[in-house]
This record gives C-alpha cells, structure tokens and sequence, in this order.
C-alpha cells in the first residue's frame, strides 16, 4: 500500500473495506459452521459493537489511568467465576493467551529446571504453542478411538516429577468429546501435580446445556484437583472477538501468571497478560454481550443449540456413506465418509455457499469434517443437511481428489529452506494450488489430501510456507 498523499474521507474508506470483504466468509446466518459464532439476535451484536467503539482507544496497559477497566474485567471475570465453581481470573484476548498463562503460572510455580506438559492428542495447538515459548516440554496421550476421550490411566502412565499441568479439554474441538475430567483431576492432584480444563470452547456453553436437559458432567473448577480453566468470551459468549477469562483456584497461582519488571529508568511495567498495551475495547464488547443476553438469554441459546445438534447428529448419520464420530456430548460435531472424500464434499459445500471446516488424519484419527453448532444454527439446520446430502452425493461421484503422481514423496524430500517463497508458489501452482495474487480462491481437496499424506511436522512447515506466499 501506498500512503496517500493527503488524508481520505470516512465514507471512501469504508467503501473500500466493503470491497476487500467481497470474497471473506459470511459472519453471520450460520453458514460458516467454525471462526464466527452468531446468535441470530443483531440487537445483541449491535450492543457489543458499540461498547467496542466507546471503549476502543481505553488502554488497560494501566488500570490506575483508567479505572473503567478494573470495574468492567471484575464484572465480566466474576460472572464467568460465578457459572464455573469460583476462582480467580484475567481477562484476555482469546484462549490461546489464556492458555498461554495458565502454562506460564505452572511453569514458574513448579521452578522445575526440565518442566513438561502432558495432555491429550485432541488437545488444543494453543497448549503446543504456549509449551514452545515457554520452554516445556509436551507429552501427548492418546485417546480412545471410539470416545475420543483420554484416560486418567493413560494420563498417569506419562507424567512423572518434571510434570507441570495436565490438561483435559471439555470438550476437545476435534470431536467434541468432554475427557474425564473427575477422574484425571483426582489422578493429578494425587501425584502432586495441577490440573488444567480447557473449556474455551465449553465454558460459557455446557452450564447452559445442563439447564437445557443436557447430561454434562462435572468440568469446572468445583471439581477437586482442577487448579486452572480457560473460557472464551468470544466463542459460546458471543462476544466480539478478543475475549476470554482464565481462572485460577488459587490468587497465588494467578499472581505467577502476571509479569512485572522495574529494571529500566522508565515507567513501572506490571501486566496481567501476555500483551501491554492493548485496547479495552474487547473487554466493552464482552461486557456488554453478557449484560444483553443475561441469563435468560444464554438459556434459550442453550436449548437452540443443544436441538440443533441433535437434529444434525441425526441427520448426518442417516446420510448414505456418511458417520458421526463418537457422540458427542456438547454442540461440536465431526463427521467421517466411508465412500466420500471429505475434502471433496468440503469444496462441493463451499461452492454451495457453505463452510464446513476439514480437519486432517492424526493419530488414528480419520480425516473428518468439522460443525460448530451456534445459536443461529437452528434456523437452517435442515438446509445444511440438504447441503451436506448433496455436497456428499457430489463427492461420491467425482472421487477422491487427483494427487499428482509422486507428488507426496517429492515434497517429503524437499528441502524447503533451500525454496525462496517464489519458488514454492511456483510449485504449488504446477499441481494446481495457485496461491499467487489474483488467482483466486483455490479448491482445497487437494491441498487437504496432499497435507493428510504428510507427517505432522512436515504438515507444519508446508503451512508455514503457504501462510508466507499468501501474504507476500
């Protein structure tokens, strides 16, 4: 971009912006079925949007400047401590930071010289990501290939005395399946060791899933042994984005997640987060999210989508070819094809004007095709489910997607380092990924299927490489 020469006005530039939204997803209606989550409700959304604005140049860098802060993220954490058995939290800008702390505050109140973290494979890559900047190391466990849960066993058969946390999600996105979280709870808390539940997808839904009729079982942090949580605001809170609460059982826990530094002639630095300076402008939205819904609110959402789900469990499984994976017992659902590519459907969904969200083969866990059920969900379930049929029978009939011959074993041995970003664009255009600019959105199944071949961590550094050429 060049800087104009002299300033532009309000109405040319968010002209523009409408024009470079032209192609992105739609965020609301409940057709983009993962990243957005929707009420149906635009009073609500509006509300939000207009806290945000009133709160946006706030810096919480300093909560003595502008003490609307403190009050608003006392407000809002308290509300989320209230529905999860208590604690002690911080506002933060989503659940990877989230995570990011409650990683850090085991890390340095363990003082181990070697920390390590053992969690699930269906856990979060937020955990992966926080455990590489932190300098811990991760142990996966696997799950149950029929429930998608871990084991307080396999858990236990892992950790040793340089173990820092252990996480259980509730539920794991993948699947969404709640793993044990009782059990591996009273496992850890025997060997000495804390207890982290991610429910940043969960949280601020199964409480409102339980009032429902649904049968949650214990996740929060009344259960004993849990030591931390993290919840999005942003997710089942309908928050605008920027929003989650992490909570900690004990204020001295949560004092091992701030940072201070006073060695420097400068300003005193105490933060609560990971970020310093940062706008409360996500903090305004939430609040006012939660003050527009109400408990009310949340309820009759709870019940939309718990109906939703059951009704797209249902009629996925009767779709022919076609298989649900576990039972999921939140409002996330994955589904498997015995005679269907999925990344074939997934494109034949898109160019129907859908988006249902591929997820790659890991550790006995077939590649399936991922719904978030929101509030908005209900409205259009039956409409998916003609998509999904359609989509499939598409799929069925075109096959997998066409893998150029020895494609995989090329690219397993390739030194990509040795690749300028050019170079690779090149190549992924030969095989028909053209993600130079002005091409266009490229159909995925190949792309998808390419990945699916490939070892994990050459998964990583083939992303790292699109992600680069996208943006140039």
């Amino acid at each position: 971009m060049n800087l104009p020469e002299t300033g532009r006005t309000a109405e040319d530039l968010l002209a523009e912006l409408a024009r470079l939204k032209e192609h992105d997803l739609p965020v609301r209606g409940g057709q983009v079925t993962s990243y957005v989550y929707d009420t149906g409700r635009p009073e609500v959304h509006e509300a939000a949007a207009r806290a945000y604005f009133e709160m946006l140049e706030v810096n919480s860098l300093d909560p003595t400047a502008f003490p609307s802060v403190v009050e608003m993220e006392k407000q809002v954490v308290g509300a989320v401590a209230d529905l999860l058995g208590g604690g002690h939290g911080i506002f933060t800008s989503g659940g990877t930071e989230s995570i990011m702390l409650a990683v850090k505050a085991a890390r340095d109140e363990a003082g181990l010289d070697r920390p390590n973290l053992v969690l699930p494979v269906t856990a979060h890559p937020a955990f992966h990501k926080a455990a590489h900047y932190l300098g811990v190391e991760v142990r996966q466990v696997p799950v149950d290939l029929a429930t998608y849960q871990v084991s307080a066993r396999a858990v236990a058969e892992v950790i040793d005395a340089d173990t820092v946390l252990v996480v259980v999600s509730a539920p794991s996105y993948p699947q969404g399946a709640i793993d044990p979280v009782e059990e591996v709870a009273a496992m850890a808390a025997a060997a000495g060791v804390r207890c982290h539940v991610d429910a940043c997808v969960g949280g601020w839904l199964l409480p409102w899933l339980r009032e429902a009729g649904a049968d949650v079982p214990p996740f929060d942090l009344s259960v004993p042994g849990v030591t931390s949580l993290s919840c999005d605001l942003h997710k089942f809170g309908y928050a605008p984005k920027g929003a989650s609460v992490v909570l900690f059982a004990d204020p001295g826990t949560r004092r091992r997640a701030y940072f201070a530094s006073a060695a420097w002639p400068g300003y005193t630095i105490i933060n609560a987060t990971v970020q310093s300076s940062r706008s409360a402008g996500s903090l305004g939205g939430a609040w006012a999210t939660l003050q527009s819904l109400g408990r009310q609110g949340y309820l009759e959402l709870g019940r939309a989508t718990l109906e939703a789900a059951t009704r797209l469990r249902k009629g996925i499984a009767a779709i022919d070819g076609l298989r649900v994976l576990g039972e999921p017992e939140s409002t996330l659902i994955a589904f498997a094809g015995d005679d269907v590519d999925v990344f074939t459907l997934a494109d034949e969904a898109r160019a129907r004007g859908w988006f249902l969200q591929p997820q790659l083969s890991y550790a006995g866990i077939p590649a399936n095709l991922h719904i978030t059920v929101t509030g908005v969900t209900l409205a259009g379930v039956e409409a998916m489910l003609s998509v999904i049929a359609e989509s499939a029978e598409a799929a069925r009939r075109l096959g997998p997607p066409a893998v150029p011959d020895g494609l995989v074993e090329l690219i397993t041995g390739l030194d990509l380092d040795a690749l300028d970003d050019a170079t690779f664009a090149e190549l992924a255009a030969s095989v028909g990924v053209d993600l130079r600019p002005g091409a266009g959105q490229p159909r995925m199944a190949v792309v998808n299927a390419v990945l699916d071949a490939l070892p994990a961590e050459l998964r990583e550094a083939i992303l790292v490489r699109f992600l680069s050429v996208i943006y140039g």
